[in-house]
């Protein structure tokens, strides 16, 4: 919720700022001509406070949010132990993947992804394959593979791991060639 106000007082900022600036340079460059009376003259000075002290409020508000350290957007996975507290990055966790999945037999340019869900964690791998090995044996071990050593290494749950087969290579043929 608080994300949505600030992206909505961020809106109203800019749209502000924007305003204030053209109607700045029309009055300055004298494309508009004015004239005040010395009542409207004094609405004018309250209301140009009252917008300044708004526009202040909300540059502070911005400034504080740029400079606040945002626990929700380190990419790291926290756990807490009886010795204190530890963070796996979701890129250690990637990199385990890819090692994990590598060690099956057909399996080829690998990628990873991790997303961080309440019953663990949601792994997907892309993967090329060979195509001498069943496919659907070859995920089953994949999936295993990965599944497991993830769990044993970082102690972090395994929600789920899918693969998806990309491509199959095609093996190069050699033709022999006899002199």
């Amino acid at each position: 919720m608080a994300k949505i106000m600030d992206r909505l007082l961020l809106f109203i900022y800019s749209i502000s700022i924007g305003v204030i600036s053209v109607i700045a340079i029309l009055l300055l460059s004298g494309a508009v001509p004015y004239e005040v009376t010395p009542v409207q003259e004094q609405r004018l000075f309250l209301t140009g406070i009252i917008i300044a002290g708004i526009l202040l409020l909300m540059s502070i508000r911005f400034f504080y949010i740029s400079v606040r350290r945002d626990r929700s957007n380190l990419n790291s996975i926290d756990q807490r132990t009886d010795f204190g507290e530890i963070q796996i990055s979701v890129e250690t966790i990637e990199n385990l993947c890819l090692k994990a999945a590598s060690r099956v037999r057909g399996v080829k340019d690998l990628k990873s992804r991790i997303k961080v869900s309440q019953a663990g964690l949601d792994i997907a791998i892309r993967a090329v394959v060979d195509g001498e090995e069943s496919i659907p044996q070859l995920t089953t071990e994949v999936q295993k593979q990965v599944h497991d050593f993830v769990e044993d290494t970082t102690g972090i749950p395994v929600a789920s791991v899918s693969v998806y087969i990309a491509n199959v290579v095609q093996a190069p043929s050699f033709k022999s060639r006899v002199e």
